[in-house]
Formats: structure tokens, C-alpha cells, sequence
């Protein structure tokens, strides 16, 4: 399998190569140039695997250049008990006959990055061995709260490779904070960015894009690449989670061989959703895919009508890791549903960065419109769906995963669609335990109380444990306080650097 990018100047390198560098030269963004097809026979075979080996077969087809061998490696590395806190590693959880969740947040940092990143830092170390790579690999992350985290764990005293995050400093919870800047690690540094998190996504994409920053860091051993979902070797693991979700479905015969099933997916980045386009165009029988966005929804107006605008206010919200207004993996869509016309990608890019927006063709706004819905929720009916999720089925959903359920309650009303349908559990209730302990205690209850006090009474009422990664956070040592202005953070880069090699 070869690799293009979607801006056109570099074309047909192999995975190994793809994952190692990250993001392109010429600033866009890896895809595969040829199609994978998974035939129905094979799909009804997985519902008797487990994940692990329904991952080695997902994947196998993407990393072509890696052998069975390395493949197999790779995945048995991440996909662990030791990893995971649940045999299914992705349970699926059936709340009525036409409803489940898919809960991906049982890795060390309780979110669904963790499914894509405790197997990136194999596939990265391995795609370096066999490109004969001979500097260090150094990852930079832009966070808006837990891939910030999840790579830090990921990462974390892994040979040959070092790892800098930036998230924004007011844009994350305190528990996703605490998280970060405690993270243990000889290979790990932490900033805050002063703004939000498109800010720092876009300091970050800058870093990137630098020549002199890349001259910098080379002479002292290093090379850029990244662990967002802007690489491939990032994304390509989150399309397994759809078709072990679907192969889920059979086993517990919630549906029949090939019916055809939704997906809700909470996304602000477009990576977590653009994986189940990947699985679908691979032969997953997925019906619609349900962009669930909160009041950032610049995804839903574009999903309605082709036109990305960035150009409003940016919303805090109760569900911070989707507060973003620049989704960078809808460029990866919009490459592939034009038939790779890079020239007119790159345009629409161009016009994002200059002036904040763009339009894309009707043609292509049609095809966009034939594969997704879209709808947002607001912070109050976030904080209601958690409360009525809990009434209805006495199940315990985190913000994020709250505004999935209430926009498929938006899509059943204002379609009247019963196909059946997976909602994408992204996080661990106790991540976003302020606002699940509100909305289900209330706030005379929990006014005046810190997110651990919180911790124990959101256990104590649910009778759920706290899980481990989230565990005496506050007693831990704080071990990065670097704050930064945008225009500092290739700075803090070169100084993290300077502290490794000495």
C-alpha cells in the first residue's frame, strides 16, 4: 500500500515512511492510494475474534510493507491485559434493541485515544527500524485534553523517541490537567498555551511547517512527527473499533449478516468519524454516520450546507474535547470524495488559512450530505441526556458521549430512522466527573466541591469504581508548569530539546 498526500507534492511512500514523518512536507495530510475491501464473509467471520485479531486483520492490508510478524507485534503489544482494563478492550454495551455504546475509554487514561495510542509508538519505532531512521523521533502533540495525555503514556520512555504537548490552559479539565502535568517520563514535556485550543493546534501545524525549526532540532538529533490524528498510523487503528463493534452486533445477534447499522460519533477534529468513513468504504455496512457536535458546531453547518466557517465565537463548553473550529482531518474527506483533486484541496485549505472559511463544491457537498447528519447539542441538554440516559437505562455517560445521545435523539425525531445504531462512547464518566456529578447529584449537592471530592461521590452514587488512571491524581507531584504565548512555542521546543540531549 502507497501513500499520497492530500496536497499533491508528495506522492507514493510506503506506511513505514507515511507514519514516521507524520504530516507531509508540503503541510497535507497522508492517505492511502488505493482502496481496501473487506469482503461480507470475512466481516461475519470476526464476530468469533477478538480484538486483537479482528485489529490484525483491519490493519494488516494498510501496513503492507510490515510483516505478518510486525503486524502481529505491533498490536499484541498494545491491545494487552496490562494495557486494558477489560478482556473486550472495546466493549459494546446493548442499552435497547436499537441502541448500544461502544466504550472505547479502558485504556491507562480512560478516552477513546488511547485505542489509537497505545499501538502508535510500536507501529512509530517500527516504521523507523525498517526505514533505517538513525535520528531520534521527536512527537509533537496539540491537545484539546486527552490525546495530550494518552500520548504521553503512550510514549513515555520509548527508545529513540521523545514526546512535547501542548494544550490550551483554560481548555481542559482539571483532571485531564492533572493528567499531563504529572506525567512521569525521561522523554516527556508538557506546556500550556495562553488561548484556546485552535491556537495551539495551529502553533503546533507552524512548528511543523518551519524549515528553520526543522535545521534546529536536526542538529541535536531529531525530527518532527506528530501523534495527532493528522497521522496516518493514528487514524488507521480507529477504523478497527467499527468493525469490531459491528462484529459485536452479530455475536450478541443484535442484527443479522450484512444489515446495515448507524453510528453517533462526538467529534470536534473529524479523525474519530472519518475512521467509520474509512471502515465503510472498506464494505462495513454503515447506514449514516451522525456527526454529533456541541455548540462549536462549525461541523454541522458545514455537513448541511459545504461551507466551513471558523469565522465565530469559540464556546467552552462541558464537553471540552470537542471546543475546536478547526477540524483538520475533514481535509482527508474532502481528498477523497473529490477523487484525490489535490489542486482544488489545497485551494479550499488556502482559503481556510488566509481568510477563516471556504465552500466547497456542490457536487461535493452532495456526497458529504448522502454520507453524514449532523446535529449539536447545547450544554443544558448535554447535562439533561446524562440525567435521562441514567433514568432510562441506569447507565452513566460522560459529556461527550451524552452529546451523542442527544443528537441521535434529534436524528430519530427529525428522520425516523430505526436503523440500528452504535453510539461512540469516547470517554470515562469520571474524566468529566464535575459535570456528570452535577448533572446527577445536582448542584446544591455538589457546589464548593473539588473534581476529587467529586471522584468519590460519583462512585459512590453510581457504584462504579474510579478507575486506576484517575486514582489519588491530586496527590501527585507536579512536574511541568511551563506556560506559553503562541509565539513561544517553538522556543519551549528547542529548550525541551536542549534538556534531552544533555
Amino acid at each position: 500500500m502507497e501513500y499520497e498526500s492530500t496536497r499533491g507534492d508528495c506522492r507514493s511512500i510506503m506506511s513505514a515512511e507515511a507514519i514516521k514523518k507524520g504530516i507531509s512536507p508540503d503541510g497535507g495530510l497522508f492517505v492511502p492510494m488505493e482502496g481496501i475491501s473487506v469482503s461480507p464473509g470475512d466481516i461475519e467471520a470476526m464476530a468469533t475474534m477478538n480484538y486483537r485479531e479482528r485489529a490484525i486483520k483491519i490493519l494488516a492490508p494498510y501496513l503492507s510493507d510490515f510483516t505478518p510478524d510486525e503486524v502481529t507485534h505491533c498490536v499484541e503489544s498494545a491491545y494487552n491485559a496490562n494495557n486494558f482494563d477489560h478482556p473486550a478492550v472495546a466493549p459494546l454495551v446493548v442499552l435497547n434493541n436499537k441502541l448500544s455504546v461502544l466504550k472505547l475509554w479502558h485504556g491507562p487514561t480512560c478516552a477513546f485515544k488511547d485505542m489509537a495510542l497505545q499501538i502508535l509508538p510500536h507501529l512509530l519505532v517500527t516504521s523507523m527500524d525498517k526505514t533505517g531512521e538513525k535520528a531520534g523521533l521527536l512527537i509533537l502533540v496539540a491537545t484539546s485534553g486527552d490525546t495530550g495525555k494518552a500520548a504521553l503514556e503512550g510514549f513515555k520512555d520509548v527508545p529513540r523517541t521523545a514526546v512535547m504537548v501542548f494544550y490550551p490552559a483554560k481548555g481542559v479539565s482539571q483532571v485531564q490537567k492533572l493528567q499531563m502535568i504529572t506525567q512521569e517520563g525521561g522523554n516527556v514535556g508538557v506546556a500550556a498555551v495562553r488561548g484556546n485550543f485552535d491556537d495551539t493546534q495551529s502553533g503546533v501545524k507552524d512548528i511543523f511547517g518551519s524549515g528553520v525549526m526543522g535545521e534546529k532540532t536536526a542538529a541535536q538529533g531529531f525530527k518532527f512527527s506528530s501523534a495527532n490524528s493528522i497521522n496516518w498510523g493514528r487514524l488507521a487503528p480507529q477504523i478497527v473499533y467499527y468493525f469490531s463493534a459491528y462484529a459485536d452486533l452479530l455475536g450478541q445477534k443484535q442484527i443479522n449478516p450484512g444489515q446495515a447499522v448507524n453510528f453517533v460519533v462526538p467529534t470536534g477534529n473529524f479523525g474519530n468519524i472519518l475512521a467509520g468513513f474509512y471502515a465503510r468504504e472498506m464494505g462495513l455496512p454503515i447506514n449514516k454516520l451522525i456527526c454529533a457536535a456541541n455548540e462549536n458546531n462549525v461541523l454541522t453547518d458545514f455537513i448541511r450546507t459545504g461551507a466551513y466557517d471558523r469565522n465565530r465565537d469559540f464556546k467552552k463548553t462541558v464537553s471540552p474535547s470537542m471546543d475546536i473550529l478547526i477540524s483538520s482531518n475533514l481535509e482527508r474527506l474532502l481528498f477523497e470524495l473529490t477523487g484525490h483533486d489535490a489542486p482544488r484541496v489545497r485551494e479550499w485549505m488556502s482559503r481556510l488559512k488566509t481568510a477563516g472559511r471556504y465552500n466547497v463544491d456542490p457536487g461535493t457537498a452532495e456526497k458529504v450530505g448522502e454520507l453524514f447528519w449532523s446535529h449539536f447539542a447545547s450544554d443544558r441538554e448535554t447535562m439533561l441526556s446524562i440525567r435521562q440516559t441514567y433514568n432510562r437505562y441506569n447507565y452513566v455517560v460522560d459529556t461527550h458521549t451524552a452529546v451523542g445521545l442527544n443528537v441521535y435523539d434529534k436524528y430519530r425525531a427529525g428522520t425516523g430512522d430505526d436503523t440500528p445504531t452504535v453510539v461512540l462512547s469516547t470517554a470515562s464518566p469520571f474524566k468529566f466527573n464535575a459535570s456528570v456529578a452535577s448533572a446527577l447529584l445536582g448542584d446544591e449537592q455538589t457546589a464548593g466541591k473539588s473534581e476529587f471530592q467529586l471522584l468519590q461521590m460519583l462512585s459512590a452514587f453510581s457504584g462504579l469504581p474510579i478507575p486506576q488512571g484517575l486514582r489519588n491524581l491530586e496527590m501527585r507531584p507536579v512536574l511541568h508548569e511551563k506556560v506559553a504565548d503562541r509565539e513561544e512555542m517553538p522556543e519551549t521546543v528547542l529548550s525541551f530539546v536542549s534538556r534531552l540531549i544533555k
